[in-house]
């Protein structure tokens, strides 16, 4: 029996949404992670982009454990000389709490251009409403 690999033009690739009230920010991002890559999918293949779009609402309500809203700290460069900026879990969760869920999920992807690539079909929003429902996503129940 010979093993199939898949071809970009022989995917199938669905919409799904995906509630992030009170859900554990790193065990959110790894099933997230999960579904992009395609790894969920019987035919995956590691260099093509198997994976499906995620819709992730209500990102401002999800969880973290322990001590993490005050001692995980955000680091970022200006590009000026000396402007290392740093901010911590809380701040952020306030200020833009759709990039941390990016990050979390950008940090379980590969680091290349297909990475990139599955990125981008994240869709991350603040409230419980998005503009996608013409693509008809179905809801995805990821367990707590």
């Amino acid at each position: 029996m010979k093993t199939k690999f898949a071809k970009k033009e022989d995917i199938d690739q669905k919409w799904y949404i995906v509630d992030a009230k009170d859900q554990i920010l790193g065990r959110l991002a790894t099933r997230i992670a999960l579904y992009l890559r395609g790894k969920h999918k019987p035919f995956f293949t590691p260099n093509v982009d198997t994976g499906d779009f995620i819709i992730v609402i209500n990102a401002d309500k999800v969880k973290v454990t322990g001590k993490k809203l005050d001692n995980k700290i955000y680091y970022y460069h200006t590009g000026y000389v000396g402007n290392l900026k740093s901010i911590s879990l809380r701040h952020r969760m306030q200020k833009e709490p759709e990039k941390v869920i990016t990050d979390a999920v950008w940090g379980m992807l590969p680091k290349n251009r297909l990475g990139r690539a599955m990125l981008k079909k994240l869709r991350v929003y603040k409230g419980s409403e998005h503009p996608h429902s013409a693509q008809k996503p179905e809801i995805l129940q990821l367990t707590k």
